[in-house]
């Protein structure tokens, strides 16, 4: 017999922030904490998978308080009933519920879902993740430490924390000062000079700062430059490319596997820098990797400072298809809580997929409630 998805439910999480991290703290430069949102589905069998929304302002218009009423509201009622495994059928419904607008809308919520049902899912079939996906993960997954100085004098420091840490990858925040991100990006390759240098400018240059940027950056060492623009300058990603200076990724700008399509035809981007959590999950996920390692671009493994669960499907997925660059997945560095009985944390800067079902994480209740949030007492 088929399972039904029986009940969908939220709880509202925040873990604490350890270190600085520029997109966790306030006007003030308080750290603010990382929201996230547990999802749990229970199939009419009583088994139970859990997912994980991880919105954040800064990043997107996605907040907690939306993730949490668009799922009670909407979402939850229009998936009751629907089976579990038809997962295809569950997008499309969950599409119809929230409409895109350029793209998929609400992605950051809708991927709470969709991995709360992957984990439902294998724990049906007693498989995991990439064993339903017919894959054998290939090699644990090599991370990449983040650094956001505010100054250069910060630097060395900040490199030395990430090496005592076991990682000799590191990737860059920078934007909007091409003469500081010279110096920056410079001084990384001096003191790592075997490292793979990924520069993140998460669309914070102008048109003209870049293309001053992707020069200087290319004479700095960097090895590849991530979102440069705001994602809806189009015309400013073909000039880049043209450019040739450097592999030039897109990000933020990047939701579905429609438009991924599309820019690609255009010769917008050089490859992308994935996050299951930003585009509705690992089934849209899947698609778009499948898409770019079809057509020979590049494809790299990253994050929006994922915990737990969220962090557990994209080593699922980055090990399921090779992704062999260092992965910009900062959840360990800068969160200092965990939810599940066994934490995932790298070790010499390398870090596997879970072994079990679904996801492969067990969660601790006593740890779900010590980071509880009651959004509205």
């Amino acid at each position: 017999m088929r399972a039904r998805i029986e009940q969908i439910r939220c709880i509202p999480l925040r873990y604490l922030i350890q270190g600085r991290f520029k997109f966790f703290e306030d006007a003030q430069g308080r750290p603010t904490g990382r929201p996230a949102v547990l999802v749990c589905i229970r199939a009419d069998n009583g088994i139970e998978g859990y997912g994980q929304s991880v919105p954040i302002p800064r990043w997107s218009y996605e907040t907690l308080e939306t993730v949490v009423t668009t799922i009670e509201r909407y979402l939850a009622p229009a998936l009751v009933g629907r089976e579990v495994e038809d997962l295809e059928a569950i997008h499309a419904v969950m599409n119809q519920t929230i409409a895109p607008a350029f793209s998929i809308g609400q992605p950051i919520c809708k991927a709470g879902i969709d991995l709360a049902l992957h984990d439902l899912i294998g724990k049906l079939h007693g498989q995991s993740v990439s064993a339903l996906w017919g894959r054998t993960p290939l090699r644990p997954i090599l991370f990449s430490y983040t650094l956001n100085p505010r100054t250069l004098d910060e630097v060395p420091r900040l490199i030395e924390e990430g090496k005592a840490k076991g990682y000799q990858n590191f990737n860059v925040k920078v934007g909007p000062d091409p003469s500081f991100d010279f110096e920056f990006c410079k001084l990384v390759r001096k003191l790592a000079p075997d490292t793979f240098l990924w520069a993140d400018a998460n669309g914070g240059y102008t048109e003209e700062q870049a293309e001053i940027a992707v020069r200087k950056l290319a004479d700095a060492g960097v090895d590849v430059l991530e979102q440069p623009l705001p994602p809806n300058h189009l015309s400013g990603y073909r000039r880049l490319r043209q450019i040739g200076a450097l592999p030039i990724l897109m990000d933020e700008g990047i939701v579905s596997h429609v438009e991924l399509k599309e820019f690609i035809n255009l010769g917008l981007l050089d490859g992308v820098a994935m996050k299951p959590a930003r585009c509705g999950g690992l089934w849209e996920a899947k698609k778009q990797i499948e898409l770019l390692q079809e057509r020979g671009l590049m494809v790299l493994g990253s994050g929006l400072t994922d915990p737990d669960l969220s962090l557990a499907a994209s080593l699922h997925l980055y090990s399921a298809f090779g992704i062999d660059k260092p992965a910009a997945l900062n959840g360990p560095q800068f969160l200092s809580a965990s939810i599940l009985q066994t934490p995932l944390q790298p070790v010499e800067g390398q870090l596997p997929p879970p072994d079990g079902p679904g996801l492969g994480v067990q969660i601790d209740w006593e740890k779900v409630e010590s980071l509880r949030l009651n959004l509205w007492p």
